[in-house]
């Protein structure tokens, strides 16, 4: 974003990004409780900042996260100490999540274990080779791009990080750390517009979404 600070502390409509991502967390009647994970040196500019400032009650801790996106989401996972049945992980760039898809995952997580959201591809994508040469055209119709929130019965995705942060595995979502051991993940679908924003164009769109929300 060339802000020099995370993306999610950028301001949409005088709030941060992370703020209106929390705050449909926090008004879910699905969501306990709240374990927010942050670089190191944001725990404190976090606290103060983000929860004390706009008033969280559900969030219960401020973490510290890892290099990777997978250390992040295992710290996360290893703070959690009382008995968890689901968590769900997302991402804190994502702030327009309708609270329905809340629910709707929980739900599917509850039955099949593993439960992700996401929604058709409307491109038609292309697999290169390191010239920069077609290899292959995937079938479309059976291409789906991954958002989240993703939702897991708890000891059940704890047990498979546990494997892959042992076996040194690399993964870039949750889902993929099941994925490795044969556990089936449904797919729930999501929304267009449930956005993570990661370029100033992403920006344009947010903000032309909050306008026609209000």
């Amino acid at each position: 974003m060339g802000q020099g600070f995370n993306k999610q502390y950028i301001l949409l409509k005088k709030k941060p990004i992370i703020a209106h991502t929390l705050t449909v967390f926090e008004e879910s009647e699905y969501i306990d409780e709240i374990l927010l994970v942050v670089g190191e040196n944001e725990i404190n500019f976090t606290t103060e900042n983000i929860i004390k400032k706009y008033g969280f009650k559900k969030v219960i801790q401020v973490i510290s996260g890892g290099k990777e996106r997978q250390d992040s989401v295992y710290a996360g996972l290893l703070a959690i100490k009382d008995l968890c049945e689901i968590v769900l992980i997302h991402d804190g760039a994502r702030p327009f999540l309708e609270k329905k898809l809340i629910q709707k995952t929980i739900d599917v997580a509850k039955n099949m274990g593993a439960a992700i959201t996401g929604m058709p591809v409307k491109d038609t994508i292309k697999i290169i080779n390191d010239k920069m040469e077609v290899v292959d055209t995937p079938d479309r119709s059976q291409l789906w791009g991954v958002q989240t929130p993703q939702a897991f019965q708890y000891r059940l995705l704890k047990s498979a990080y546990d494997n892959i942060m042992t076996e040194g595995v690399f993964v870039t979502d949750d889902a993929m750390a099941l994925e490795r051991y044969g556990h089936a993940v449904a797919v729930v679908q999501g929304s267009y517009e449930n956005i993570k924003i990661t370029t100033p164009e992403d920006l344009l769109v947010a903000e032309s979404i909050l306008r026609r929300e209000k």
